[in-house]
């Protein structure tokens, strides 16, 4: 009697599409990731935050794009909450659902900057070459900070590229633990101070751009909290964390208490 190879088979081939899956949900982060930086300078792409999309009067504008972060901003919260992390993994293997989670957020901000309404008239437009150079620098160090943070937390992990190949590796998903690395030490949110620079460092403010800051900067601020709260239950040492680390700027030569790791 031949021995059937059926699971071992079915085995690899879940691997294998699950492999497949998150590398495509990575590359499209990537894709999107990369155009948002671009959208939100103004230049490179067919259609930013200053120009190029579809054509509205000012109070239509005002709502399409008002409902399109508004839309980012349920799907970005919904999807990351614990009870609904517990419902959704009943139909989509635990290994993936951060893949899911990425996938889903590069396709509503990918719609976003299809839909997105220009709106015009300066809020400022900085002339002096100086002053240009070091808002194009702050613009620029925002996002390096963004993207740095990705990695001091944990880069493929956020991606959810770590969960999937510890699954093809015949591993246990890693339980959640309270680490800190060193930015995390003095502010901590240290990549939500990088988006607030990069969305609001910039030579020429437009109504549309100031609109885009100021809703995705708010959006911020609330989604924190709501995070803190689910870190607060989660994480036994997070709440001392919180009350001897400030949020998003530094306290410069004060003592800092928090746990190191």
């Amino acid at each position: 009697m031949t021995t059937t190879t059926r699971p071992k088979a079915g085995v690899t081939y879940r691997a294998t599409a699950s492999a497949l899956f998150a590398a495509l949900a990575y590359l499209s982060f990537l894709a999107v990731f990369g155009y948002s930086v671009a959208f939100v300078a103004g230049t490179l792409v067919p259609r930013t935050v200053n120009g190029g999309g579809p054509h509205a009067g000012t109070a239509t504008a005002v709502v399409i794009d008002v409902l399109l972060l508004t839309l980012f901003a349920v799907q970005h919260s919904v999807m990351a909450r614990p009870a609904f992390k517990r419902v959704w993994t009943r139909l989509v293997p635990q290994h993936v659902e951060r893949s899911c989670y990425v996938l889903a957020a590069s396709a509503v901000l990918a719609l976003t900057f299809w839909q997105w309404r220009p709106i015009s008239g300066e809020v400022w437009h900085v002339h002096s070459t100086a002053a240009r150079a070091v808002l194009w620098t702050l613009f620029g160090l925002g996002w390096v900070i963004v993207v740095a943070m990705t990695f001091a937390i944990d880069h493929f992990d956020l991606a959810g590229l770590r969960q999937v190949s510890r699954y093809v590796r015949g591993l246990r998903q890693a339980a959640s633990e309270f680490r800190l690395p060193l930015p995390y030490r003095f502010v901590r949110h240290p990549m939500m101070t990088g988006f607030f620079i990069a969305f609001l460092a910039t030579p020429v403010m437009t109504a549309g751009h100031l609109l885009f800051a100021l809703l995705s900067c708010g959006y911020i601020v609330v989604a924190v909290r709501i995070e803190e709260r689910d870190l607060t239950e989660s994480l036994a040492e997070y709440r001392d964390y919180a009350a001897a680390t400030p949020r998003y700027i530094p306290r410069l030569g004060r003592d800092r208490t928090a746990p190191r790791r």
